[in-house]
């Protein structure tokens, strides 16, 4: 493998509406971001992903933009963006944007023309069909419900959106649509941006002519993943958009990629990949139901344990996987991979420690180091996350009384990555001087980074204790380009690795809050890491606690 400058590297995820308001509004800014990087540098980041903050208006959070050249005033000004890029270059971090080119806003400049002159240029940058009474182009279902297609307004057509419809698809077929992305990403890139993470980039390519699959629900539309199946030729467009911009400037980037064929890990993230790294989504989509999240299969520590090793497999040396607990796509990790009732700070540190050794690039989402936490919700009319209101009444229309649907949308809504970051006790965890835009989770009073960060024995400071063993001159060789060999694989509730380099060391965690015993293969020169104060040990037998976690330096095999 050939070595990068972010190879070593440690990536924090910023959703800029939650993280920090400077002005009171009730909104993240970009003036908040800067203002909090002292407290990423103390932690030990290098790379901050920026969640989507351009021109937009908010359907789906950002992710449906208006103008790719600007920033949205609600997030600040074009000079703040220069100012955070430049501030985090004196602290030698990077800044990633979020890239969104799947799609844009149907309040973008694009849209507008497209919809004053359907048969003209800017027609041909969306998926635009005759309209035919009571026939849809085709039977696909959007990702947020509903079909996947609208009227144009103010024109006999209709207009492709796999997502909301505000987010009308772009038609990547069309030479000059691709063009005006490229001078996009160029023009960021020149102004010293780091790379991009790459949204919901799989989509870009349909599988043509577009027609409809076979139902699979009672509204008699198909899943998007039906046509993702058949759809090829993915390559030919991300290789010439590595080409023509991310090669020329080395940046980082990393993709959210669903779908991808084992043969193909290869030309997404090998030596000469599409990107730099892609997500490992492996956990995440665990238990996930073509019927919605009502009907989702809980995640227990075993299958946590084997979709982390099924997908290390899958990569092997090939590139650098991105590893996450969450994201702002997904509940708080601590809530969804801890079993109910167990969520504990012996138990949060487990689980970071387990995941952040793990070959690959760790991303941690903010207030991760923390161990946020789901947030309750008392009512619908709470919920912000436009999915979270589909699966509502998805789940209702399923039977289930409204109690039990709330209690689905509890689990696994969007929002519960999007409360506000949780500063301090004082009043809205010290995000904001003014209302939130979304309510704080009333737990800040007791989880938030003013207690942690004096706090030895702290998540927080556990997550630097982790991010420096990955930096330490001794181990980082091993911990970023060593083997990860499973161990015990078959063993209930107990997760065990070795990283291979160098250095031999051991990770294992005990993923109950029962004590168990393991033997070791042989013996340990060094404690790295250990969530408790102590180790139960004699000879080679050691009583791991609940929840207990260990990193151990092995003596080498003669």
């Amino acid at each position: 493998m050939t070595r990068k400058w972010w190879h070593d590297k440690v990536a924090y995820q910023i959703y800029p509406k939650s993280f920090y308001d400077s002005n009171g509004d009730g909104i993240g800014d970009i003036p908040g971001i800067i203002s909090k990087l002292d407290y990423l540098q103390n932690l030990g980041v290098d790379i901050i992903w920026l969640s989507p903050c351009y021109q937009s208006p908010l359907a789906d959070q950002g992710y449906d933009i208006s103008d790719y050249y600007n920033i949205d005033p609600r997030f600040g000004t074009m000079e703040d963006m220069e100012q955070l890029i430049s501030e985090a270059k004196k602290r030698n971090m990077y800044i990633l944007m979020d890239l969104v080119i799947n799609h844009c806003s149907d309040e973008h400049e694009w849209f507008q023309k497209a919809c004053q002159d359907p048969d003209g240029k800017y027609g041909n940058f969306f998926y635009l069909r005759d309209k035919k009474e009571g026939e849809l182009p085709t039977n696909w279902r959007s990702y947020f419900g509903g079909p996947a297609w609208d009227d144009l307004p103010g024109t006999d057509k209709q207009y492709l959106h796999v997502f909301h419809k505000k987010q009308p698809d772009l038609n990547w077929e069309n030479p000059e649509l691709r063009e005006e992305v490229y001078k996009n990403i160029n023009w960021w890139l020149d102004k010293g941006l780091g790379g991009f993470r790459i949204d919901a980039i799989i989509n870009i390519k349909k599988a043509l002519p577009l027609r409809s699959y076979a139902p699979d629900r009672e509204d008699g539309l198909c899943s998007i993943h039906s046509m993702l199946q058949e759809a090829t030729g993915i390559g030919t467009f991300l290789e010439e958009m590595r080409d023509r911009t991310f090669q020329k400037y080395d940046a980082f980037t990393v993709g959210e990629v669903f779908d991808e064929k084992p043969e193909e890990i290869q030309d997404f993230i090998g030596d000469n990949g599409y990107f730099s790294s892609i997500f490992d989504f492996n956990e995440a989509l665990f238990g996930g139901s073509e019927k919605g999240w009502y009907d989702a299969k809980p995640i227990t520590p075993d299958d946590y344990k084997k979709c982390c090793f099924e997908a290390q497999a899958k990569v092997k040396n090939i590139g650098f996987l991105s590893n996450i607990i969450e994201n702002h796509d997904e509940p708080r990790g601590v809530s969804r991979y801890i079993p109910e009732g167990d969520c504990c700070i012996e138990s949060k540190k487990m689980l970071a420690a387990l995941n952040f050794m793990l070959r690959g690039l760790p991303f941690i989402y903010q207030g991760q180091e923390l161990g946020m936490e789901n947030a309750p919700i008392s009512s619908i009319d709470e919920v912000d996350d436009i999915s979270a209101l589909n699966e509502y009444e998805n789940a209702r229309n399923a039977g289930l009384s409204s109690a039990e649907a709330l209690n689905v949308i509890s689990r696994f809504s969007r929002d519960n990555a999007r409360t506000p970051m949780q500063w301090s006790d004082e009043a809205n965890a010290g995000f904001t001087t003014g209302t939130p835009w979304l309510k704080v989770n009333p737990n800040y009073v007791f989880i938030n980074a003013k207690a942690q960060i004096t706090d030895s024995d702290s998540v927080f400071n556990f997550y630097k204790q982790l991010i420096a063993l990955r930096k330490s001159p001794v181990y980082k060789e091993t911990i970023v380009y060593g083997e990860l060999e499973p161990l015990w694989a078959e063993r209930h509730n107990l997760m065990a690795y070795y990283r291979k380099g160098d250095k031999t060391l051991l990770v294992v965690g005990n993923y109950q809050k029962e004590e168990q015993d393991i033997v070791l293969p042989a013996a340990y020169k060094n404690i790295l890491l250990n969530n408790y104060a102590d180790i139960a040990e004699e000879n080679l037998t050691i009583r791991l606690y609940g929840y207990q976690v260990l990193i151990l330096e092995m003596e080498r095999e003669s």
